[in-house]
């Protein structure tokens, strides 16, 4: 026998759904942090995007010389550095003058305002007589030549005594003001007008740069020569340590030549504009 339940008899009627219980749900609160405002994106000045413009265009060709033409004003230099010497020697060892109401600081020595004098002569004087090769050696021979006639007629003594009654006074205030007006002039033309043109030897190629404008013009350096003209001994020697002139000749149907005045450092220039020209454009190594 069995001792399991007997089965439920099956009315008919549905049986209605059980509803689900409800269950609380937590709600959370999210807060939002305070978003700060956006800064709009600073405008760029012309001078930053053609430094952003050349440093790509560098990149671009890592291969690349720059030459700079500077104006014979760069060869000043020795007027505006004497002028501060001689300020400076008038304040360590000079007096008061009283000159009319004004007292003005004067040195004691009648030879400071010699020697500026002079100075000022020989820079006007080779910055606009050009004495190059052989012309720079017989100056240095007429020189030599004239110092040694002298002493044979003994006459330094009376050239010495003669340059001695020469008097020449003038006061640190114009040392300062006269120098200070060379110098200013002397650092905008070599350090922004002097910059403003330059040329520009990559690979297979010669450029001339204008920066006011945007200007180009290009050249195909197959051919191409790249001379150093004779040097000024007094120009390009002393007072512009190793400066000098390149010339540079075309080839081809339109054939030029043109000058490039006063190079700083003329002999590394000219190797590495050799060695440039000498090469393709597909020798490029990128950066």
């Amino acid at each position: 026998m069995s001792s399991a339940p007997p089965p439920t008899s099956y009315t008919g009627q549905p049986v209605a759904p059980v509803a689900p219980v409800a269950t609380a749900v937590p709600v959370t609160n999210y807060q939002t942090a305070p978003v700060a405002p956006m800064a709009p994106a600073p405008m760029q000045t012309a001078p930053q995007v053609a430094q952003e413009y050349a440093a790509a265009r560098e990149t671009h060709h890592p291969n690349e010389l720059r030459i700079y033409s500077h104006s014979n004003f760069f060869y000043w230099w020795p007027v505006w550095v004497t002028g501060y010497i001689m300020a400076l020697a008038t304040y360590i060892d000079g007096h008061k003058v009283l000159i009319g109401d004004t007292e003005v600081w004067m040195h004691r020595s009648k030879n400071v305002g010699v020697l500026f004098t002079l100075t000022f002569f020989l820079v006007i004087l080779i910055t606009n007589v050009s004495l190059r090769g052989l012309a720079s050696v017989v100056a240095l021979l007429a020189l030599a030549f004239g110092a040694l006639l002298l002493a044979y007629l003994g006459l330094w003594e009376d050239v010495l005594n003669w340059m001695g009654r020469v008097s020449i006074y003038m006061n640190m205030g114009f040392y300062v003001f006269f120098s200070s007006l060379v110098l200013f002039v002397w650092a905008v033309s070599v350090f922004i007008y002097d910059r403003l043109t330059y040329w520009r030897v990559t690979p297979g190629q010669l450029t001339q740069d204008t920066v006011i404008g945007g200007a180009q013009k290009s050249y195909d350096t197959r051919g191409m020569v790249f001379e150093k003209r004779r040097q000024d001994l007094f120009r390009h020697w002393i007072m512009g340590f190793g400066s000098g002139d390149i010339e540079i000749s075309t080839t081809g149907a339109r054939r030029e030549t043109f000058s490039i005045p006063n190079v700083l450092f003329v002999d590394a220039k000219l190797n590495a504009a050799q060695k440039l020209i000498a090469m393709q454009p597909d020798e490029t190594t990128p950066s």
